[in-house]
């Protein structure tokens, strides 16, 4: 395969000139991008610190009309005077009356709903715009403090904060009760700031609120609070006693955060706006640029596989037969279209290929046969194996003249017989090889009298076929040479266990065993040729499950749990077309 085609050339040229272009753009996109948030951040500051001042100014008023009030003739009056018993005279009440109207006159004077009450020592009352009412110098005397208290109350539910300014006469380091003359206080609860943020909220893009630290939030009255909380999370402590903007990343947005700190009131005042909206119109600008250079360059595509379809297109589907063809797909078959050079060739390729696999298949042919052929071959080796012991004991119990093991042996030989005689399969029932291995341990029970054998075969392993006599040799090497050296000895167990498509019979004894060295040896004389060290039933069987299963079948060998050696027949059943068909589907 080429490295470089004139497709990729061509391509690659264009690629090259648009990047220039592109990273310039970037560029003036990005300085664009930052004037613009350094211009928004000042306007939105500066637009901050003037409805910070409006409130401010606001609450200036408000901390104003006690200091005037408390210089008005009425309550001059008051606090001169003294009542001669519990209730008050009709004197004192309409002189309570009148400071009620002033006090309501100047209520009403400002735009934001506020309340005052006039303390008088002199008449032990409360003065609103409403009632008269008699007060504890003890709760005044801890409600009175310098400056602007902020109380947290619940209404309705929600939680908001009055604010609150004393004033008296006359003045003194420490607040007495018994020393003031006239103590005034003027309070207006968060709803007022409310309405100031509403109003400044209008143009639809801001979301304004208070924060104060260890006190709470004022919020604007369709602010997200939950959006709020999280931002305000974000600031740091010292961010929150200054004035500047950040940039805050919530969720998958981004959000200009502007803050103005007012030192009169001790609250923070919070803007903050999604940057996506703000940047809106360059963003289309830049969708609009990545639209054409995109557009561009897939007319260049276009153009460039114009140039190079009649040419390079015949020649990279030839290369790819060859690389297929190499790794071994002798299916490929080049498509033929028009009549030109290419054709030609495509039509002299799919010639060559045919008559390629054409010789592959015969050759393929021939070393299957030659499989089969040795195969059979391995197979006739064991059979007498294991006669010539069988005979021998029937001749030691005529002579014994023990008709009844004679009779014995000879039934069970004559089924081992009739089994060996009958292969002509290549594939039986796994039943049947267990009972033809049945039939040979009964037969070494006759001659030892103290073998035993166990076998658990799994019920879904009753269907397997595997090829004849392949677990006899392993028994019969359990039972000469595991037990009989042994007087001890006598247990054979055979095991079937399935994993999948994994199949594995074990054959286990209790005899004298080998050791790792041993095991290993073995193992390594199974893969070569057969020697006359390596006796040939465990060389045949290993070698026949090779022939039958592939590489990855065969004899393994491992300890006992009953103490002796334990030899494993494993392979790999084939796949199931339809199984196979049906995972690739789902795949």
């Amino acid at each position: 395969m080429y490295r470089y085609n004139l497709f990729s050339k061509i391509v690659g040229i264009m690629v090259i000139m648009l990047i220039p272009i592109t990273l310039l753009y970037f560029f003036s996109n990005k300085t664009t991008t930052d004037v613009l948030r350094s211009e928004l951040n000042t306007s939105n500051n500066t637009q901050l610190r003037f409805f910070q001042n409006q409130v401010e100014s606001q609450m200036e008023l408000l901390s104003s009309w006690p200091i005037l009030l408390i210089h008005d003739p009425d309550i001059l009056t008051l606090k001169d005077m003294a009542p001669e018993q519990e209730n008050l005279n009709l004197k004192a009440i309409q002189l309570v009356k009148r400071i009620q109207t002033k006090i309501s006159i100047q209520e009403s004077s400002s735009n934001w709903n506020s309340k005052l009450s006039l303390y008088s020592p002199a008449v032990r009352r409360m003065v609103t715009e409403n009632d008269a009412l008699p007060y504890s110098d003890d709760e005044l005397r801890n409600e009175v403090k310098t400056g602007w208290q902020v109380n947290t109350i619940k209404d309705q539910g929600e939680e908001r904060f009055l604010f609150s300014w004393f004033s008296y006469t006359p003045s003194m380091p420490q607040f007495s009760p018994g020393r003031a003359e006239t103590i005034m206080k003027v309070e207006f609860d968060s709803r007022n700031i409310e309405d100031m943020l509403d109003q400044f909220k209008s143009d639809g893009r801001r979301d304004p609120f208070y924060y104060k630290q260890g006190t709470g939030l004022i919020y604007n009255r369709s602010a997200d609070r939950a959006l709020v909380e999280q931002l305000v999370k974000q600031l740091e402590p010292k961010e929150l006693t200054g004035s500047g903007n950040r940039t805050l990343e919530i969720g998958q947005k981004s959000y200009s955060v502007n803050i103005v700190y007012s030192s009169k009131m001790g609250w923070t005042l919070i803007d903050y706006m999604p940057l996506s909206e703000i940047l809106q119109p360059i963003h289309t600008s830049n969708r609009l640029f990545y639209f054409s250079v995109s557009a561009l360059l897939l007319m260049s595509c276009l153009t460039a596989y114009l140039l190079y379809v009649q040419v390079q297109v015949p020649v990279r589907q030839l290369v790819g037969g060859f690389q297929k063809l190499k790794q071994g797909d002798y299916s490929v078959r080049m498509g033929i279209k028009g009549r030109n050079e290419f054709s030609f060739l495509s039509i002299r390729f799919n010639s060559m290929v045919e008559q390629m696999q054409e010789l592959i298949e015969k050759v393929l042919m021939e070393k299957i046969h030659v499989r089969e052929a040795r195969l059979k071959q391995l197979q006739s080796q064991i059979n007498p194996h294991f006669f010539y012991n069988c005979f021998s004991f029937i001749t030691s119990m005529a002579k014994l003249d023990n008709m009844k093991a004679v009779v014995g042996m000879s039934h069970h030989l004559s089924r081992y017989y009739r089994y060996t005689t009958r292969q002509e399969r290549e594939m039986v029932p796994l039943p049947e090889e267990v009972e033809f291995v049945t039939h040979y341990l009964e037969i070494q029970n006759m001659r030892t009298g103290r073998l035993k054998y166990i076998i658990h075969i799994p019920p879904q392993m009753r269907r397997v076929d595997i090829p004849p006599l392949m677990l006899q040799p392993l028994v019969e090497n359990a039972v000469l040479h595991g037990i009989e050296p042994v007087a001890r000895a006598g247990q054979v167990r055979i095991t079937g266990t399935c994993e999948g498509r994994k199949m594995m019979l074990s054959v286990e004894d209790d005899g004298q065993g080998m050791t790792p060295e041993e095991i290993a040896l073995l193992e390594e004389r199974l893969g070569r040729a057969m020697d006359e060290e390596m006796g040939c039933g465990l060389w045949n069987v290993h070698q026949r499950m090779r022939l039958r299963f592939g590489e990855e079948a065969g004899i393994a060998f491992a300890p006992s749990p009953l103490g002796g050696l334990q030899a494993t027949l494993y392979w790999l059943l084939p796949a199931d077309p339809s199984e196979k068909a049906l995972r690739e589907g789902q795949e």
